[in-house]
């Protein structure tokens, strides 16, 4: 069984030192990568405060050494994405190439409607997710890029410097349309995450992703498998139940059907058996906010199991 990889899924809505406490450990702690989030608010607090993303992601950069920096995922919707492809490259080479992009074509209507974005159908989301992918991939390569499409249009545009990683960061997308999402995954994708929507299916929608990847001439086996998850670790069972019962993260509820909780060799075992199902990459979310005692004893206890 290969090694699996171990992230972080950052509580962006806390303050900046908080955060940057987290991310300095991780990255002493040898998790793979941080991914952060592109939202405008937190979980279900829209007074709340929210880190912008690439911002975020660029401060990340430089106060780390090794660990990767990722983002689960940006919305197409909020960025043009020639600027997106200058950002994204910007923050690869101030990080010398530890950037991973995570993109989506966005579902929350209220952001959209409150920072002054049209909110078209699924359809047409998807359509112009799929060509700011082709104008991303021109960006990170071309000398000159030029794109024409229905929605999005790009005339000899230069991007320097270009991204460190050649031919360009990975790319993960989310999601799980199965006729048009997973086709944009087996076409233009290094990895496919999955959260809750999808754990119940993942099987099956594994199998439809398979045969997207036969139908556009791609080996399924070079496609990554992630899995974004809330894990509930304690130093015994009723420690970890208490934070079940009790949590300090906002998501927690709503992760609940596909979360994992118990001492670290419960946890260990359980992740353990998502690699053998396939998942390369478990993002988690730690139940209280990835408090560093916690970090602390994943990083002691749980993380030797897995590598």
């Amino acid at each position: 069984m290969a090694k699996m990889q171990i992230a972080l899924n950052l509580p962006q809505f806390l303050q900046w030192d908080d955060l940057k406490e987290r991310v300095t450990l991780a990255d002493r702690l040898g998790f793979h990568s941080v991914w952060t989030c592109d939202h405008m608010w937190p979980p279900s607090d829209r007074g709340g405060n929210q880190l912008e993303v690439l911002t975020t992601m660029a401060a990340i950069a430089a106060c780390t050494e090794r660990l990767r920096i990722g983002t689960l995922v940006i919305c197409n919707s909020f960025r043009n994405p020639a600027l997106l492809a200058k950002s994204l490259s910007t923050i690869d080479n101030i990080s010398h190439g530890r950037v991973e992009i995570g993109l989506g074509a966005g579902w929350m209507k209220g952001e959209f409607r409150a920072y002054g974005y049209e909110f078209p159908t699924p359809g047409v989301r998807l359509k112009q997710f799929e060509e700011s992918l082709q104008i991303l991939k021109l960006m990170f390569t071309e000398p000159q890029a030029s794109f024409k499409g229905r929605y999005f249009t790009v005339d000899n545009a230069p991007n320097n410097p270009k991204p460190t990683q050649k031919p360009h960061p990975p790319i993960t997308i989310g999601g799980g349309g199965e006729k048009v999402l997973l086709r944009l995954v087996a076409k233009y994708a290094d990895r496919w995450n999955y959260s809750i929507p999808e754990s119940g299916a993942v099987d099956h929608k594994l199998k439809v992703l398979k045969e997207h990847c036969a139908a556009v001439g791609r080996d399924f086996n070079t496609l990554q498998i992630s899995e974004q998850i809330m894990v509930c670790l304690g130093r015994n069972k009723a420690e970890a139940d208490r934070m079940w019962e009790s949590p300090g993260h906002p998501m927690i509820e709503g992760m609940k059907p596909s979360a994992i909780k118990g001492d670290p060799d419960s946890v260990a075992a359980q992740l353990l058996d998502r690699a053998r199902r396939g998942v390369n990459m478990v993002m988690i979310c730690f139940g209280d906010l990835d408090r560093p005692a916690t970090m602390e004893l994943f990083g002691r206890e749980v993380m030797p199991h897995l590598q």
